[in-house]
């Protein structure tokens, strides 16, 4: 009986010491460029969620602001049954111009302090 039999090294080889290195070097660099891609992808997230509060925003001060001038319109009508629609007009700019000069002042006198 003929057993071709090979025989094998029972420890199983081992990587050397610089190549374990190697491949934490490489592995390290891997999860860092990961978590940078990472933190880039949460933070373009980030943005896109922002842009789209500041475009509702910027939205509805537009459509508020229409509503204002709507409102002033309607002022200025009914101020025009007791006086001239050039004196209307006059009146209602000559008020807002004050409560936007005292609204100013309130807010640069917060700003000094």
């Amino acid at each position: 009986m003929n057993n071709n039999v090979i025989k094998q090294d029972p420890t199983p080889q081992r990587e050397s010491f610089s190549e374990l290195l190697g491949q934490l070097a490489k592995n390290s660099a891997a999860v860092v460029h990961d978590e940078i891609e990472l933190v880039i992808q949460r933070t373009r997230e980030m943005v896109k969620a922002a842009l789209r509060g500041v475009l509702l925003i910027v939205i509805g001060a537009l459509i508020g602001f229409a509503a204002f001038l709507c409102l002033c319109a309607a002022l200025i009508i009914r101020l025009t049954s007791h006086m001239s629609p050039d004196i209307a007009a006059l009146v209602t700019g000559v008020a807002l111009a004050l409560v936007g000069v005292v609204i100013t002042f309130i807010g640069y006198r917060q700003l000094k302090k």
